[in-house]
């Protein structure tokens, strides 16, 4: 059993290692027994948590241990990089954390048992002094941490503008978005020092492993600070995601092959083809994020939603050399483990896996980790078309301050690109 444990925990390292050589946007891969993981702003289904004064935010996550296990939240503060903080705690939190999770009900009509968990913030324990990169990290009764999650108190103090441009670089004029953008210092006065004391991260679809960061202003012109590169603020457009629904497991749904049901639903999606080297299609979707949805009972996702096992097939003539595949997106943040690692069947000619999933409307896409490092379009393909989310955070470190303020963030889309 030890032996098992050990080689568990070498896979989860080694993935966390292969994943954090291109960025630190990884968080410690939750254990197998905690499932759907939901933060965001109230009445936000975005789950890119935006914290501002007067604004709360709610983390929910099921237990399918369903003991009604205690769990504790804890605080961190993270210097623009996400870097540790030197600042004390009761620098950046008002009130105390390290407190028990209370709110908290069991799975109703549901052949999957789970504890569904819940927890709002600010609260009457909790509340934040400064704008800036949080943590929040979750922990059980044996101060084991079981995951993170990040998100951003904002204090806007000035204004961004934005627009998505097709690149100018003959070589990914096909394949990849550009970034402009303006920040405007109308609140704030003139910023000091900007080359040294402001920072700008750009994040596509909310995913922090491909954020763009280290660039500097090319034109000021009175208040205004203009960014006009081509090929430093690029991304790879992608191409849309895949997606299934399974709000109803009593019959099949959107991408939904066919339904079985054992001790379990099991939910078998219609076999997905790379789509590297096809035209580009429009295809509607929300960005890789997900919605929890349920049609059975009274219809109280939180918790009458069942959980499925849902199989993924990709069809392949021939397993990729040196290359592992995996299925990510914001439902288990974007973490590769050995729960959604496809593994190749010869005999199919395909590239499977399966994926204990709650009921609901999923995004997806395959992420290809090869030995020159991850490419997350490798097998869907990069189109200048497609529809992503951008945002542009600024973040900013007063003199004599030792903390990077988040004074902005803008967003755009490529709804309409242009040239």
């Amino acid at each position: 059993m030890m032996k098992i444990i050990t080689l568990n925990l070498i896979f989860i390292l080694l993935i966390n290692n292969l994943f954090n050589s291109k960025t630190q946007a990884i968080d410690i891969v939750q254990p197998p027994n905690i499932k759907t993981v939901i933060f965001k702003i109230n009445n936000n289904s975005s789950q890119f948590p935006i914290l501002k004064k007067g604004s709360s935010m709610e983390l929910s996550f099921d237990d399918l241990n369903a003991n009604e296990n205690d769990y504790y939240y804890k605080i961190s503060y993270h210097n623009y990089d996400w870097s540790d903080s030197v600042l004390f705690k009761n620098e950046y939190i008002e009130g105390l954390d390290n407190i028990r999770v209370s709110d908290y009900e069991n799975s109703f009509n549901t052949l999957q048992r789970y504890t569904h968990y819940k927890l709002k913030l600010p609260s009457s324990s909790t509340d934040f002094r400064l704008s800036g990169n949080y943590k929040i990290h979750i922990y059980n009764s044996n101060d084991e941490l079981q995951f993170s999650r990040r998100f951003v108190y904002l204090n806007p103090r000035i204004s961004i503008t934005a627009n998505v441009f097709r690149t100018r670089d003959l070589n990914y004029f096909q394949t990849h978005q550009n970034i402009k953008f303006n920040l405007i210092q109308d609140n704030l006065g003139l910023i000091q020092g900007y080359e040294d004391n402001l920072n700008i991260i750009i994040i596509q679809n909310d995913q922090w492993s491909n954020s763009i960061s280290g660039i500097q202003p090319q034109f000021k012109n009175n208040k205004v600070l203009k960014y006009r590169y081509d090929t430093k603020t690029s991304f790879e457009g992608g191409n849309e995601y895949l997606f299934f629904d399974t709000k109803d497991l009593r019959v099949t749904g959107p991408n939904v092959s066919f339904i079985n049901l054992d001790s379990l639903y099991k939910s078998y999606l219609y076999t997905d083809i790379p789509r590297k080297n096809l035209p580009y299609s429009f295809n509607q979707d929300i960005n890789g994020g997900f919605q929890i949805r349920t049609v059975i009972g009274s219809q109280d996702p939180e918790i009458e939603a069942d959980y499925s096992w849902v199989y993924f097939t990709l069809a392949a003539s021939i397993e990729l050399p040196e290359t592992d595949l995996f299925i990510l997106s914001n439902f288990n943040n974007y973490e590769p483990s050995k729960n959604n690692l496809m593994l190749y069947n010869k005999a199919l000619d395909a590239y499977e896996a399966k994926i204990l999933i709650k009921q609901g409307f999923y995004n997806y896409k395959y992420y290809a980790n090869t030995v020159s490092g991850w490419k997350p379009n490798l097998v869907s393909g990069s189109f200048f078309q497609t529809e992503n989310n951008y945002k542009i955070l600024v973040y900013y470190k007063a003199p004599g301050e030792i903390f990077d303020e988040l004074i902005g963030i803008g967003e755009t889309d490529s709804k309409q690109i242009l040239n």
